[in-house]
């Protein structure tokens, strides 16, 4: 079968690492169930993979794609939980979490074979090329506003960095579920196009707020980290899930410690969230933003694009 593959590592140049070809269709396997792909959508994990990160040469060659829908054996239509290993399900039951590419074979391919566990249906209202979009990037922006970050309707949330998928995604999940959402970014089409998702108001980073925010979601790390400290009232929320931009250098220690600032860190989400998101698109109308949609076999070319950081959502693929 078709598909997009990282056959080598290289951490300074990654899409050297990238081959588009033919690979072994998945082996039926107990507890597993091999889904047809109809959509799949580029993360930076998958930038990352090639990269090396989480994927170690000796697994070597891996199809890349954490996130997918498609049919399964059945008819019915699905979308794929990535989180392999959450509860044993379909594999050992001391095996460590991981994501879908980071042990097992990815979704840009024309099949995926997953725990049949991580199957979920997909909403009719939902497009196969939006339901794809959901179970990374959206389903960790909905973690850590509803679940980390514990905010409610009327609070103010900062979102740094808008145009990235997990930002574009809690931008409009926090406007539709009626919280103040304010965005950065250094770019002004990017800061326009927050506008129009729902932010009520947007900024260049490190600028000052009108006020001071409640929750503040962090994905950028150190360009930012200190805004994002700064921005927050007494006793306010910090989540941070990546530091596409480092480490930061300096923490505010003295800042989190004075003002009693949380900060905490969140990673992918659950089955259960993911079931809650799904139905949450359905029931309010709320889509994810997509950039772009390409055949399978122009998969270089969005990898190529998410790496220039020009995105404002997702890149989608679609094998056949």
């Amino acid at each position: 079968m078709f598909a997009a593959y990282a056959a080598r590592i290289d951490r300074d140049r990654p899409l050297d690492g990238l081959e588009l070809g033919e690979r072994p269709a998945p082996e039926a396997r107990p507890g597993w169930t091999t889904v047809t792909v109809k959509a799949a959508s580029l993360n930076h994990h998958d930038l990352w993979s090639l990269r090396g990160v989480g994927l170690p040469a000796e697994r070597l060659p891996m199809i890349l794609g954490c996130d997918a829908a498609g049919i399964d054996p059945d008819g019915n239509e699905v979308v794929l939980h990535s989180v392999i290993g959450q509860t044993g399900h379909g594999v050992g039951p001391d095996e460590p979490r991981s994501i879908l590419t980071e042990r097992y074979q990815g979704a840009f391919a024309e099949q995926v074979s997953v725990p049949t566990w991580n199957l979920l249906p997909k909403p009719p209202e939902l497009s196969f090329e939006e339901a794809a979009c959901l179970p990374t990037a959206w389903l960790t922006a909905y973690r850590m506003l509803f679940t980390q970050a514990g905010v409610r309707p009327g609070d103010r949330v900062l979102v740094q960095g808008a145009g990235g998928g997990v930002a574009t995604a809690a931008i409009v999940l926090g406007r539709a579920a009626g919280l103040r959402m304010y965005a950065t970014s250094r770019d002004a089409a990017k800061r326009a196009r927050a506008l129009e998702l729902g932010a009520e108001a947007v900024f260049e980073p490190g600028a000052r707020l009108p006020r001071r925010v409640d929750a503040v979601i962090e994905t950028v790390g150190a360009a930012t980290w200190s805004h994002s400290v700064k921005s927050l009232r007494p006793g306010g929320t910090l989540v941070t899930s990546g530091a596409t931009s480092g480490d930061p250098a300096r923490m505010e220690l003295q800042r989190i410690f004075y003002l009693e600032l949380r900060v905490i860190g969140s990673t992918m989400a659950s089955r259960d969230e993911l079931e809650d998101l799904l139905s949450f698109c359905a029931a309010t109308g709320v889509r994810p933003v997509i950039d772009e949609v390409l055949p399978l076999e122009r998969a270089r070319d969005g990898f190529a694009r998410m790496e220039r950081g020009g995105l404002f959502g997702k890149v989608v693929l679609t094998p056949g």
